[in-house]
C-alpha cells in the first residue's frame, strides 16, 4: 500500500470504546483481543480486563459500531446498554415524532429510539461506551429540533423545580402571544361577522342609515401581517426544518393554508381596484389565532396528564435533621444524608428517607405513595418509606436507602418508564402519521384542480383547498395513545398500582386467568402455631426440640414456631449439620439427636411410619392447619398444627375477578387438602396443593398454551420463576425485591383487592385510547371529505383542527377520577396536605 493510500485509509478511522461484561481473567481479554482482530475493518483492539473495555479503531466503510458489538458477543462477552432520557423542544404533531425517532436511531450504537410527544421526552438505548449523549442531541439538531442534556444537578429537585417554572413561564409567555394575536384578529373577526350578518354597505337600521362594519383593505393588511409572520415565523420556521428533512407535519399544513391566503388577499388587492370584501386576511389570521388557543389548551390539558409525576416529586423532601456524635441535631440537604445515619422526624413533617424505626412511636400518612387512605401505625422495628407524613409523634429512624435506591425514586422510575412507553397501537399510528401530510397536502391539490375546472374561479378552488390543508391534524392522532396511558399508570400509581412498562398494562386487560400464591398473598403471611400434640415427650419438649433445629431456617413456618418458643420463654440447643430440601422439609442435629421436621412426604422419604397421626393430620387439614412432622431416628416425635390466617381482603378480590370473568387459581407448597380448604375458604375456582417453586412456572406454562393469559401474583423469592413466566407478573409490595424486579406490575400495600383494580385501570386505560383513536380518526375522516366538498370555510376548519387535540387530552383526563371499584363504592380515600397534618400534630 502507498503512504498516500495508508494516509486514506487512516483519515477515515474512527474509534469507539466498548464496555464489556463476563470477563474473569486475563486470558478472557486476551482472546477477545483475537476475536476482534479477525473482524473486517478493525485496525486495532486492546482489551483491558480491569477496566472491563475494549478500544477499537476501525474503517466506518468496512464496519460499525454494532457489528464490534455483536464480535462482541460472539466471542462469549456482553456489551451492556445503556439509557438515555432527554426532553425534546420543538415537536408538535406526531410526524415530528417519527422524524426525531429517525435522527436517534442514525446514531452508531443506538438499538432503541422511543418519543414521546405529549411528555417532549426521547427515550434511547445504545450501547455503553459507544452511544453518546451530545451524539443524539447533534442527531436531534439535524432533524431541526432540540435535545436537553440533563446533567446529575439538574437530577435533584431544585433542578426539577426550576424546569416547572420555566414551564410555567413558557406558558404565560405563549398565553402573552395568543392575546396579542387574538387582538389583531378581533377586528377582522368582527367584520367577518358583519358580513355574515348582511351588514356591509349602507343599511337602515331603526330608522338611521349606517355604514357597514368593514375595514379598508390597507387596514386588514396591516392588521394580518404581524399575525402572520411575526407570530406565525413558528410554523415557517418548523415547515421549514420538516421539509428539509424530507418529510412533513403539522406546521406544513398550516403554513401552507395560511400562506395562500394571505398571498391571494395581496394578489387581489393588487389587481382589483377596490378589493374590499373581497379579500381572505380574516382567515389567515383566525386560523393562525385559533391554532395557537388550541396549542395553549393542549400544553396545559397536557401538565394534567403528568400531574401523577409531579406529585410523586414534590413528596421529596429537600433537607433531613440529621443526628450526629454527641447527639447534636443537623439540618443537611437530602443529598447528604447516608445509609445508617439517625434521622429524626418531628410530627407533622414529611419522612426524608427510607428506613426502619429505632425509636418513637407515631401514624404515618402514606396515601400519596401507596394508596393506603387511613394513617398507619409505626413501632420501633417497623420500616418507614420516604414521602410519607409523620402524625403526631417524634420518630427516630434509621436510614437503609438514600436518593436513587429510595422506594419514591424508583416508583418515579417505574411510573416515569411506563409513561414514556409506546402501545403497540402507538407504532401503527405513528406509520399513518408518517404519510399523512403528503396525503393530505395530494387531496388539497387535486381539491384545487377539480373546484377550478369545475368553476373557472381561483377564489372558489382556493376556499376549499385551504379548508383541506387547515382541517387535517395529525396532532390528535398522535396524542390519543400517550395521554392515555400517562393519565392512566398516573391513576394507578395514586392507588398504589405500580405498572413497569406499556407492555405490562397492554397484557393485563387481556388477562383471563389469575394464579394466587397463598402465604403472603391470600393469607396475612404470619404463620403462627394454633394446635400441638406431643407422641413422645411433653408438648413443651417438643415445640424446644422443633425451635432448636428450625433457628437456622428463614422459613415463615421456622419463624411461628422459633417465635412461639420465645413467647413460652424456652431456651433452644445448637444445631449441627443442618440441611433444607425445598418443598419437603428441614433437618438437623440436636444434642445428638437427628432431627427431622416437615411435611409427611419427606417422613416417608426417611421410612417414618406416619400411621399414628395421620388422623389427626387429615383433621387439621380440613380446617385448613398445616401439619408439621417432627420425627428423630427412632419415629416420630410429635405435631405441630400451624395456621395463616386469611386476609380480610381476599374474599373480595377473588369475588370481583370472577365477576370480571377472570379465572382463578391457587397455589400452594402446603398439604392438598389445606390447599383446598383455604380455596373453599377464599373462593378461587380452583386450589392445588403441594406445589414446588418451580411446578409454579410450568402451571403458568401450561395455562399460557392453552392460550390464556395469566397473570402470577406473589410475594417471595420462590414466586419470582412463576412471575417471569407469566404474562403479567403482578408483586405484592411487601414481598421482596427480587419478586418486584421481576414482576411487571408492583402491588404496594398487601391487599389482593387491588390485583383486579390492576386490571381494572388497564382496561380503562385501554377504553380511553380507543376511544380516543376513534375520535382523532374520525374526526379526519369525516373533515377532510367534507373540506374538499366545500362545506367548511377555513375559519371553521382551523377552528375545528385547533379543538381536536384539545379534546383527545381531555378525554384522557377523565382517567384522573378513576378509582378501583373498591373504594368508589365504599368510603372516599382520605388525603391531607401537610398542612393539615401538621395542625393535628401541634392540636
Amino acid at each position: 500500500m502507498t503512504a498516500a493510500a495508508t494516509e486514506a485509509s487512516a483519515s477515515h478511522t474512527e474509534h469507539a470504546d466498548f464496555a464489556v461484561e463476563g470477563m474473569t481473567c486475563s486470558a478472557c481479554a486476551t482472546r477477545l483481543e483475537k476475536a476482534l482482530a479477525q473482524v473486517a475493518g478493525i485496525s486495532t483492539a486492546t482489551v483491558n480486563f480491569a477496566l472491563e473495555r475494549a478500544d477499537v479503531e476501525f474503517d466506518p466503510a468496512q464496519t460499525g459500531p454494532d457489528r464490534v458489538a455483536d464480535a462482541i458477543v460472539k466471542a462469549g462477552f456482553q456489551v451492556p446498554a445503556e439509557r438515555f432520557s432527554m426532553p425534546i423542544e420543538g415537536m408538535t404533531c406526531s410526524a415530528c415524532v417519527g422524524r426525531v425517532e429517525k435522527a436517534l436511531l442514525s446514531v452508531p450504537g443506538v438499538s432503541e429510539a422511543s418519543v414521546n410527544l405529549a411528555l417532549e421526552r426521547a427515550d434511547v438505548t445504545g450501547l455503553r461506551g459507544v452511544t453518546q449523549a451530545p451524539d443524539l442531541a447533534e442527531a436531534v439538531a439535524r432533524a431541526g429540533y432540540k435535545a436537553v442534556l440533563r446533567s446529575a444537578a439538574e437530577s435533584q429537585a431544585e433542578a426539577e423545580e426550576a424546569q416547572r417554572v420555566q414551564a410555567a413561564a413558557a406558558l404565560r409567555r405563549e398565553l402573552t402571544i395568543l392575546l396579542i394575536a387574538a387582538a389583531l384578529a378581533t377586528p377582522l373577526m368582527v367584520q367577518m361577522v358583519a358580513m355574515f350578518l348582511g351588514w356591509y354597505g349602507i343599511h337602515e337600521l331603526g330608522g338611521v342609515n349606517v355604514h357597514g362594519l368593514h375595514l379598508p383593505p390597507v387596514w386588514e393588511l396591516i392588521l394580518a401581517t404581524p399575525v402572520q409572520f411575526i407570530i406565525g415565523a413558528r410554523f415557517y420556521r418548523s415547515a421549514y426544518k420538516a421539509i428539509r428533512a424530507g418529510t412533513g407535519n403539522m406546521d406544513v399544513l398550516v403554513a401552507m393554508g395560511t400562506t395562500a391566503a394571505y398571498a391571494y388577499s395581496c394578489w387581489l388587492m393588487l389587481t382589483l381596484p377596490d378589493a374590499t370584501g373581497e379579500l381572505y386576511f380574516e382567515a389567515s389570521v383566525i386560523i393562525i389565532t385559533l391554532v395557537l388557543a388550541g396549542k395553549f389548551m393542549e400544553s396545559k390539558a397536557k401538565r394534567g396528564t403528568t400531574a401523577a409525576i409531579r406529585q410523586l416529586m414534590d413528596l421529596r423532601p429537600q433537607t433531613a435533621r440529621v443526628r450526629r456524635a454527641g447527639g447534636e441535631e443537623v439540618e443537611v440537604p437530602i443529598a447528604e444524608v447516608r445509609r445508617g445515619d439517625t434521622v429524626v422526624i418531628r410530627p407533622g413533617e414529611r419522612v426524608p428517607v427510607d428506613g426502619r424505626v429505632i425509636g418513637g412511636r407515631s401514624e404515618l400518612d402514606e396515601a400519596l405513595i401507596t394508596g393506603e387512605s387511613l394513617p398507619v401505625e409505626k413501632n420501633v422495628g417497623d420500616r418507614v418509606t420516604g414521602g410519607a407524613i409523620n402524625g403526631t409523634g417524634l420518630l427516630e429512624v434509621q436510614a437503609t436507602a438514600v436518593g436513587a435506591d429510595s422506594t419514591l425514586s424508583k416508583i418515579i422510575r417505574l411510573v416515569e418508564n411506563a409513561q414514556a412507553g409506546k402501545a403497540p397501537v402507538q407504532r401503527l399510528v405513528d406509520r399513518i402519521s408518517a404519510i399523512f401530510v403528503p396525503v393530505v397536502i395530494a387531496i388539497a391539490v387535486i381539491t384545487f384542480a377539480t373546484w377550478f375546472f369545475i368553476t373557472g374561479s381561483f377564489a372558489s378552488a382556493l376556499i376549499p383547498a385551504v379548508s383541506v390543508l387547515v382541517i387535517a391534524c395529525p396532532c390528535a392522532l398522535g396524542l390519543a395513545t400517550p395521554t392515555a396511558i400517562m393519565t392512566g399508570t398516573g391513576a394507578a400509581a395514586r392507588s398504589g398500582i405500580l405498572i413497569k412498562d406499556v407492555t405490562s398494562l397492554e397484557r393485563a386487560h387481556r388477562m383471563n386467568v389469575v394464579i394466587f400464591d397463598k402465604t403472603g398473598t391470600l393469607t396475612a403471611g404470619r404463620p403462627t402455631i394454633v394446635d400441638q400434640r406431643a407422641l413422645r415427650g411433653t408438648d413443651a419438649e417438643l415445640l424446644q426440640l422443633t425451635a432448636s433445629v428450625q433457628q437456622a431456617s428463614e422459613h415463615p413456618l421456622a419463624r411461628a414456631v422459633t417465635d412461639r418458643a420465645k413467647e413460652l420463654g424456652l431456651k433452644t440447643s445448637p444445631v449441627t449439620g443442618f440441611r433444607s430440601t425445598t418443598g419437603r422439609g428441614v433437618q438437623g442435629t440436636v444434642d445428638g439427636r437427628e432431627i427431622l421436621i416437615g411435611n409427611e412426604a419427606m417422613m416417608r422419604e426417611h421410612a417414618i411410619a406416619t400411621a399414628d397421626g395421620e388422623e389427626l393430620a387429615a383433621r387439621w387439614h380440613d380446617q385448613a392447619r398445616t401439619a408439621t412432622w417432627i420425627a428423630d431416628r427412632d419415629g416420630l416425635v410429635g405435631m405441630l398444627a400451624i395456621a395463616d390466617p386469611l386476609r380480610p381482603e381476599s374474599r373480595e378480590a377473588v369475588a370481583e375477578l370472577r365477576r370480571m370473568g377472570v379465572q382463578t387459581l391457587m397455589l400452594s407448597g402446603d398439604a392438598p387438602r389445606v390447599a383446598e380448604a383455604v380455596g373453599q375458604q377464599v373462593g378461587v375456582d380452583e386450589a392445588r396443593g403441594g406445589v414446588r417453586p418451580e411446578d409454579k412456572a410450568s402451571a403458568v406454562n401450561q395455562l399460557a398454551a392453552t392460550g390464556k393469559v395469566v397473570g402470577m401474583i406473589g410475594d417471595g423469592i420462590n414466586d419470582a420463576p412463576a412471575l417471569a413466566a407469566a404474562d403479567v407478573g403482578i408483586a405484592m409490595g411487601s414481598g421482596t425485591d427480587v419478586a418486584m424486579e421481576t414482576a411487571g406490575i408492583t402491588l404496594m400495600r398487601t391487599d389482593p383487592r387491588l390485583v383486579p383494580a390492576a386490571i381494572q385501570a388497564s382496561r380503562a386505560t385501554f377504553r380511553k385510547i380507543k376511544q380516543n383513536l376513534f375520535w382523532a380518526f374520525i374526526y379526519n375522516v369525516i373533515g377532510i371529505p367534507l373540506a374538499a366538498f366545500g362545506m367548511l370555510t377555513p375559519i371553521f376548519a382551523g377552528f375545528a383542527m385547533a379543538m381536536s387535540s384539545v379534546c383527545v387530552v381531555s378525554n384522557s383526563l377523565f382517567l384522573r377520577r378513576w378509582k378501583p371499584a373498591f373504594q368508589r363504592g365504599g368510603k372516599a380515600a382520605r388525603t391531607r396536605t401537610d398542612t393539615q397534618i401538621a395542625q393535628e400534630a401541634r392540636t
